[in-house]
């Protein structure tokens, strides 16, 4: 199962650089990388929508929910992708699509290791290690690599 998991987690990053291309070729529609990422999100929301009509069954939303949970929890992520998604249209044009994601991919990691270490947002603790160590210095070497060559 885990392989499974593993095979599905690499084909779901393996849409990242296709995304990126995409809408990096949208900036040069629209010429703006803000309306670029506001198309992506907006069929992304449309897409979302029918999904959870179908798949769902309905749209229920208990606004007490709101009250309950910590603010950032229902900006957060949102606010984070448009962050993510705009910065990759404009670095992919400069750096190129494979330093791009490496780069990317390094501040995912780094972010990974200390939500992991600390347990942020409720996830379970995994401490920091030697081996973690060395294996975000050889991304980061990996970096040095692309930027080089």
């Amino acid at each position: 199962m885990t392989l499974l998991l593993m095979l599905a987690g690499l084909m779901a990053g393996m849409t990242i650089p296709v995304q990126t291309a995409v809408n990096s070729r949208l900036r040069g529609y629209t010429k703006s990388p803000f309306i670029a990422s506001w198309v992506s999100f907006l069929i992304g929301t449309l897409i979302l929508i029918v999904l959870a009509l179908f798949l769902e069954h309905g749209w229920t939303f208990d606004l007490h929910t709101l009250a309950v949970n910590p603010w950032w929890i229902w900006f957060g992520g949102g606010a984070l992708g448009v962050f993510f998604l705009t910065s990759n249209i404009l670095l992919m044009p400069r750096l190129g699509s494979a330093l791009t994601v490496v780069i990317t991919l390094c501040g995912q990691m780094s972010m990974a290791l200390l939500i992991d270490n600390f347990g942020w947002f409720g996830v379970p603790i995994h401490e920091f290690n030697i081996p973690r160590l060395i294996g975000i210095a050889l991304m980061f070497f990996g970096v040095i690599l692309m930027q080089r060559f």
